[in-house]
């Protein structure tokens, strides 16, 4: 009789429903590893016209502005405020510089959070500064292999 209960739960077990799957969106940075800013980027340094180089939330070659304490990527505009030592508050979300060569024409930042990454330069063209670029945000724990399609 024991073993006709054991049968009769196992069917009954097999026919449950499973639970449904718990999707996050997974970040593209490594949340055990320290992240930080490069103290010594202003709002000066930063200001003017970029291009996208690589990056998980634009597309290569979307053109960014910053200036007037706005973002502007592509069409889309958004505020920005500068909180100082190369950290950023736009919308919700925050934007941290982690690397802006000396003479302002490459810089890699992101979500501290790990939402995206981007690196961006002013000509769209940076070079041997993509690799530096590439290194300091696989250092902060970003996962550069994660761009869009054609970054």
């Amino acid at each position: 009789m024991r073993a006709i209960w054991v049968v009769a739960l196992v069917a009954l077990i097999g026919c449950a429903k499973p639970p449904d799957a718990v999707i996050d969106r997974v970040p593209v940075r490594n949340p055990t590893t320290p992240v930080a800013s490069q103290a010594d980027v202003t709002e000066a340094r930063v200001m003017g016209d970029w291009v996208v180089v690589q990056s998980s939330l634009a597309p290569q070659g979307t053109p960014i502005h910053v200036g007037n304490s706005a973002l502007r990527i592509g069409a889309r505009m958004m505020p920005m405020q500068a909180r100082g030592q190369g950290r950023f508050a736009s919308g919700d979300g925050q934007i941290w510089v982690h690397w802006l060569d000396a003479d302002n024409r490459t810089m890699a930042l992101g979500d501290p959070e790990g939402g995206w990454f981007a690196i961006l330069d002013r000509s769209g063209r940076p070079g041997e500064r993509l690799r530096a670029a590439r290194e300091i945000l696989e250092w902060y724990g970003y996962d550069v292999t994660r761009g869009l399609a054609g970054s």
